[in-house]
């Protein structure tokens, strides 16, 4: 079904309501605005789909809210983050229960980040046509073409969701994904700190602290102006232009002027808020100057003993089906053998039962990890030599 008005929305909602799964995606455009603008959302349950028209309806999508926020519906998503977002400002419903079919393959044995045509392919044997993927969904009337290309974005996805449901289940793996799904659909996650942006600032750990102090000054201007005009950030001031400005602080429009990358319309229009960013960065105390995190040195000591438990965790994921990225990124490893344990991902939950006790415990000398037969082994060291180890350690 092609929904462009009001009352087939309504009827689309009340079927929608009565499923157990929809699968769900949208279309939007986001090159020349702050905000996307949502052009056709895609929602389908194993007996129907529905293409919504969000420019024919006007923006007002407010009845989607029934489903979007339906207890008894699972409404199923891939690599859906952008998705939920521009959902929740549409209609003001986060997406709850959620299902990424993305984040779920990463547990059934697909690479991370695995394509939704690719997915697709493995699990059902359908090739998706992805030729329109850059397409111009705010030009009207969209063509058959278009509308058969947005169809199939969600017309597998319940099979899809079926599948690795059910191989979640038998390998008791579905409880895993309930912090990532619950993190989803929180409407936290996407909100926004304009006082936080500097940190997202390219080159900002160049800067020493006073000018650290202005950039967060500049880049929460930025943000609020970008969303005020809803235009791009970078329409306003590059992240580069940021920086030279923060570093120099010019004292009027006309010093400001001088810095490369400063448009006219900054320079003139705008002169007064940059300039009233930058002496606010510059009144505060010495004591609460802005530092950025950096990332400790990893000993040296450590290198060799990551590249170690990379090896364990790889062959443990392999025998798991699980990508060995969705347990521990290389710092992961990195700061694990470096002793970094207290609330590292392989300390707590499925990860550490999966691979974060047996790696500890090859830290700890507890275990040895030999080759045998070609392949890793770990075991048990014998328990009077692991003491004398101890011992010497202490």
């Amino acid at each position: 079904m092609y929904i462009r008005d009001a009352e087939a929305l309504s009827e689309a909602v009340e079927a929608l309501c009565s499923a157990p799964v929809v699968a769900l995606d949208t279309e939007f455009m986001r090159e020349r605005t702050y905000f996307a603008r949502l052009c056709l959302i895609q929602m389908a349950t194993t007996e129907a789909s529905y293409l919504i028209d969000a420019i024919a309806l006007e923006g007002k999508l407010e009845p989607l809210a029934r489903v979007l926020g339906a207890p008894g519906v699972v409404k199923i998503v891939h690599a859906g983050s952008q998705d939920v977002e521009i959902l929740l400002r549409a209609t003001g419903s986060t997406v709850a229960p959620v299902f990424d079919t993305q984040i779920a393959a990463t547990l059934a044995g697909f690479p991370t980040q695995v394509g939704y045509a690719q997915l697709v392919h493995d699990l059902l044997g359908v090739k998706i046509d992805k030729s329109d993927t850059f397409t111009d969904w705010s030009v009207r009337p969209l063509s058959e073409a278009q509308l058969v290309y947005a169809e199939a974005d969600v017309l597998h996805l319940p099979a899809v969701y079926r599948l690795l449901h059910e191989r979640l289940v038998r390998e008791g793996r579905l409880g895993w994904l309930a912090d990532d799904f619950e993190r989803l659909a929180d409407p936290a996650t996407y909100e926004v700190d304009p006082r936080e942006q500097y940190r997202r600032v390219k080159r900002a750990s160049s800067l020493d602290r006073r000018s650290l102090a202005v950039l967060r000054e500049l880049a929460a201007w930025r943000e609020t102006e970008a969303q005020r005009r809803d235009t791009p950030k970078r329409w306003l001031i590059s992240d580069e232009s940021l920086i030279e400005v923060a570093r120099r602080r010019p004292a009027s429009a006309a010093e400001l002027a001088t810095i490369r990358g400063v448009n006219d319309r900054v320079a003139s229009r705008n002169a007064s808020a940059v300039l009233a960013a930058i002496e606010a960065g510059m009144a505060v105390p010495d004591d609460e100057l802005p530092r950025l995190p950096k990332r400790d040195r990893i000993p040296t000591d450590a290198q060799p003993v990551a590249d170690l438990l990379n090896a364990v965790l790889r062959v443990r994921a392999r025998e798991h089906g699980v990508a060995p990225g969705l347990i521990a990124s290389r710092n992961d490893l990195e700061r694990f053998a470096a002793g970094d344990r207290e609330g590292h991902p392989l300390s707590s939950g499925w990860r550490h039962t999966l691979a974060g006790a047996e790696l500890g415990a090859i830290l700890d000398g507890a275990v040895s990890v030999r080759v045998v037969d070609g392949k890793l082994a770990v075991s048990p060291v014998d328990a009077r030599s692991y003491a004398e180890d101890a011992d010497g350690r202490a």
